[in-house]
């Protein structure tokens, strides 16, 4: 069961993809596999219907279950930021203040890597946040900041 999950979340990605213009070959690479599969996905072939509908209920989770179900069926990390970039309609605004220590929690326990340390300071890159929130609750000096924004920019919420 869990390769038919995996199988729709890699449907779901590629057709995302191929909207954003990424080629069958580039999709190949990104998600690890082969171009003829990519194509027979692109054309609804090869796959269970039912994995796509459980596949789009996985998108639509919160950011953290969806995160770390896709990562805990696909047990990649770069396939898994692959989809979660690819298939999450949320943005996220990432800050860190002053009381940053750089003890380096955040940047380990980032599994999208949007998280460095510069200066002995953590720094997010907010267009690779996908507000699982897993750093905000490592932080021991919570200096972690990350608020959902509307597409054009505006607050949404805490």
């Amino acid at each position: 069961m869990p390769k038919h999950l995996v199988s729709g979340l890699k449907y779901i990605a590629a057709v995302n993809l191929t909207k954003q213009g990424y080629s069958q070959k580039e999709i190949a690479e990104a998600l690890d596999m082969n171009r003829s599969t990519v194509s027979h996905y692109l054309n609804g072939r090869n796959l269970s219907w039912k994995s796509i509908e459980v596949a789009k209920i996985i998108t639509e989770m919160c950011p953290r279950d969806f995160l770390l179900l896709t990562h805990s069926l696909t047990q990649n990390t770069e396939i898994t930021r692959t989809i979660i970039r690819t298939c999450q309609k949320k943005k996220f605004r990432a800050t860190i203040r002053n009381s940053c220590i750089g003890c380096g929690l955040c940047v380990d326990t980032c599994l999208m890597k949007a998280i460095t340390l510069r200066d002995l300071k953590a720094h997010i890159e907010s267009e690779m946040c996908c507000g699982c929130l897993i750093c905000v609750e490592m932080c021991p000096t919570n200096s972690i900041e990350i608020k959902e924004v509307e597409f054009d920019g505006n607050n949404r919420s805490n």
